[in-house]
């Protein structure tokens, strides 16, 4: 008889063992079907949310009193603002392990059940509010809905994608740097970073107080609207002004996103819409290198920048350097004795603010009086200042390693405006490009947040029909024409430049590549003039056009080469002096733009 026969139903052992056995198989399938939940869950909220809660809001007065301003209103919160009997995370799990709950509720959330909204948990944020790209590595990163295999921004990520997944109506966010802005952006809604020190920050952790607001997302412009009324207190009565609307045509110059699909729609809506004058244009960079004379002490010495762009770099120099300064004086202790394991780019930044020691503090204030004096001079209280949201499309997930320095600057170049004028900004999305969302952003000076508001209000429809139009539609090519009367023109535009009317020689050059579409000598001169009136984007692409007709036009490289150092595209600009090297290897120009280029990017 084999030891199998043995075993039989009145043997104790045997239950034992299909105990067992059943109980494994019951542990294993529960193990898997939470497995299974969790997925679901994640992939459901778009992994937005490190905790979901309900907070419900304030009894509603009875009739005849009016519905409170948010009442049926869902809402989230980043994960720096506190939750009363919730701990207040930062991001960070070493944060939260290392902090108790919080014994009360930030005034900002009081503020929405107040008015009647229902806040349904807390968001994925980067951690200690110090990325700006929205990945987190212990929590995950949010899903862009727009683009899922693309970083959603941050550091508000998961309160951004929260919204643009319409998993909320709108979302509570901090922005300091462009926390809110920047996921707005690349995750295609809207967002306001009000004027600062106008919304409380009591009960909101402290990244850079001098920089700290607290803001709100939303996709729709009405719910925006009303959010900001009510976070405000503003009067719903008040006399509408007439709008001056300012484009900053330098800093359009920094996106790779046609003007057609941007300034012209901005232009060609408030043209039409009564009370508002025609759009002015303006080089913001260099009217801010007159008006805020303290930024001299921060720009860096160089041969080829125009003075605009190197003031605003020397503007978000600054701010990081503030905001490094006043994280340092926040948290210092707490990061020396944690020493918190944190994702490689936020803990370089993160250690390099405990690490900095600033000696000139009172020159980082000076630049933030000064730049808010500025924007109050150019705007009053009827400006609107128009510049683009970001320079460039969301990168791939795990790619910011690679991503080169002049993204950061591009990027920091636009955000810095607002932060350390402390004006108020609203993002307004403007479709997409090349399958990425766009947006543009509007600007007012400090304390105008109602009139942003309802400017935003009252626009929008307006704007999104011409996109839509805009999207649709292409170009009409040029016609060619008689060779002998481009050529008289391209003289009349050489006289024009050399008596530096570039404005008229600009005029001259595209009225003899009307005639004339295959001269490169046409595009590489109007190139020449783009440069001298700062459109470094129309002088990249005509020196393109010219390179595309001929190779070997040396001037093209050089004055392409020009345009892109001063659009923060230095790898690109290295390669432009490197063809012109090798097409006149004596070429001083290029041998000392490209020795310039070689230290700026290693």
């Amino acid at each position: 008889m084999t030891k199998l026969s043995k075993l039989n139903a009145s043997n104790p052992k045997v239950w034992v063992v299909i105990g067992v056995g059943i109980a494994g198989v019951l542990i294993l399938a529960e193990v898997q079907r939470r497995r299974i939940k969790s997925r679901s869950c994640v992939k459901e909220d778009f992994g937005a949310f490190i905790e979901r809660f309900e907070l419900l809001p304030f009894a509603q007065p009875p009739p005849p009193a009016a519905r409170l301003q948010l009442s049926g209103l869902t809402f989230a919160i980043n994960d720096n603002i506190d939750v009363k009997d919730y701990v207040t995370g930062y991001g960070s799990a070493d944060w939260r392990r290392t902090h108790e709950a919080a014994g009360k509720t930030a005034i900002v959330v009081t503020s929405m059940l107040r008015n009647g909204a229902t806040c349904v948990g807390k968001t994925v944020m980067d951690e200690l509010g110090f990325g700006i790209l929205g990945e987190n590595k212990k929590y995950g990163t949010p899903t862009n809905p727009q683009q899922p295999s693309h970083v959603p921004g941050g550091s508000s990520s998961g309160s951004a994608v929260a919204v643009a997944a319409h998993l909320v109506d709108f979302a509570l966010g901090t922005d300091t740097v462009g926390d809110i802005r920047v996921p707005a952006s690349f995750c295609g809604i809207l967002a306001f970073r009000p004027s600062h020190g106008i919304v409380s920050t009591v009960g909101v952790l402290p990244n850079s107080q001098s920089l700290d607001t607290v803001g709100w997302l939303a996709y729709d412009p009405s719910v925006l609207h009303r959010v900001g009324h009510a976070l405000l207190q503003l009067n719903l009565l008040e006399p509408k002004r007439t709008r001056r609307i300012i484009i900053a045509d330098d800093l359009f110059q920094l996106s790779k996103v046609p003007m057609q699909k941007t300034v012209y729609v901005v232009s060609k809506v408030t043209e039409k819409l009564s009370g508002y004058q025609t759009p002015k244009h303006m080089n913001f960079g260099q009217y801010i290198a007159s008006y805020v004379p303290s930024l001299k002490v921060f720009r860096e010495e160089s041969s080829n920048q125009q003075t605009g762009i190197s003031t605003l770099k020397a503007l978000f120099s600054a701010m990081l350097l503030l905001q490094s300064y006043e994280f340092k004086t926040n948290h210092d202790e707490w990061v020396k004795s944690v020493k918190p394991k944190l994702s490689p780019g936020i803990s370089d930044r993160v250690w390099a603010a405990i690490n900095t020691i600033q000696e000139n503090i009172k020159s980082l204030y000076k630049v933030r009086m000064e730049m808010r004096a500025a924007l109050q001079s150019l705007l009053k209280d009827d400006g609107v200042l128009v510049v683009p949201t970001v320079a460039d499309s969301p990168p791939k997930l795990n790619s910011s390693k690679g991503l080169p320095a002049e993204f950061h600057d591009r990027m920091y170049i636009l955000l810095s405006i607002a932060n350390m004028s402390g004006g108020c900004q609203v993002v307004i999305p403007f479709g997409k490009h090349d399958d990425s969302p766009i947006s543009v952003s509007f600007i007012a000076s400090h304390g105008t947040d109602k009139f942003l508001l309802d400017t935003v209000l009252d626009t929008y429809s307006s704007l999104q029909e011409e996109v839509n139009i805009v999207s649709s539609c292409s170009l009409l090519p040029d016609a060619n024409g008689n060779m002998d009367a481009a050529e008289l023109l391209k003289e009349k535009g050489n006289a024009a430049y050399k008596g530096k009317q570039w404005n008229k020689a600009v005029s001259y050059y595209a009225e003899a590549i009307k005639l004339n579409e295959t001269n490169a000598t046409y595009y590489s001169n109007r190139a020449a003039a783009y440069l001298e009136l700062g459109c470094f984007q129309q002088a990249e692409e005509d020196c393109s056009k010219a390179i595309s007709v001929d190779k070997k036009n040396v001037k093209a490289y050089l004055r392409r080469g020009t345009a892109r150092e001063s659009l923060l595209f230095y790898k690109e600009a290295l390669q432009d002096f490197k063809h012109a090297l090798v097409l006149e290897p004596q070429n001083k120009v290029a041998s000392l733009a490209e020795k310039r280029l070689r230290k700026l990017i290693s």
